[in-house]
């Protein structure tokens, strides 16, 4: 194993625990900051994970099957904070969640089939079963999360709302470039970056937390404009 790369997880997740922190001290519980903190814990979380199995060594199934169980609830998530900013689908939140229980529950049958095969200074590479089906449901709400916030962005025309929108859309782009990467290198024959995907994501979801922590802040009670973002959150 790679040391590197469980110092660099090291180094990420401690800022994130960090972030979380202050979140958890200062920014106030309604429902929009209580989505984006919990992101934020969970990124934590798995950047804990890789330190755990590419610093200290930790070799058990177990894991990396850990790691893939925290990083799977992480789009639905985020489907789920885009829509309680946007207001724009009236469906059963709970729904989202079918997809990440479906493969927590599925994987704990098979959790010797879980393996990390290498680390690098900034990724982890797995094996895991059902790859492609897991990157679908994986992928797809993050890119319905980009569309929403970006027809948000265009027809929003209250200055601070659309900040909110730009904010969190400028960090879900920078996330997605990783797979846009990995897919181009994929299609000219190099597998490389497409097998530690999750891993690279997640480091740079790092600018992403960056993003959340600011929105909980901006959308917190020692602001001018206390009852205006309760209202935009959907805090009763």
């Amino acid at each position: 194993m790679n040391n590197w790369n469980g110092t660099v997880s090291l180094l990420i997740a401690c800022f994130e625990f960090l972030l979380l922190f202050n979140l958890l001290i200062f920014a106030e519980k309604n429902l929009l900051n209580k989505i984006a903190i919990t992101m934020v814990a969970l990124l934590a979380s798995y950047q804990t994970m890789e330190f755990l199995m590419c610093q200290v060594e930790l070799q058990s199934s177990f894991f990396p099957y850990f790691a893939f169980v925290i990083i799977s609830f992480l789009p639905p998530l985020n489907l789920i904070l885009t829509l309680s900013l946007t207001h724009t689908l009236n469906l059963q939140r709970y729904l989202f969640f079918i997809p990440p229980l479906f493969f927590s529950i599925y994987y704990t049958f098979i959790i010797p089939e879980f393996a990390v095969t290498s680390c690098t200074v900034l990724y982890a590479t797995y094996h895991y079963p059902l790859g492609d089906l897991f990157g679908f449901f994986y992928y797809m709400p993050i890119l319905i999360s980009i569309i929403l916030l970006a027809v948000y962005v265009k027809r929003e025309s209250d200055k601070k709302k659309r900040l909110v929108g730009k904010v969190l859309l400028s960090g879900a782009i920078f996330i997605i470039i990783p797979p846009l990467l990995g897919f181009s290198l994929m299609f000219a024959g190099s597998y490389a970056v497409i097998s530690a995907m999750e891993s690279v994501m997640c480091k740079f979801a790092f600018v992403y937390a960056l993003c959340l922590s600011f929105v909980c802040i901006y959308n917190s009670p020692f602001k001018d404009e206390r009852n205006y973002f309760k209202y935009l959150s959907g805090y009763k």
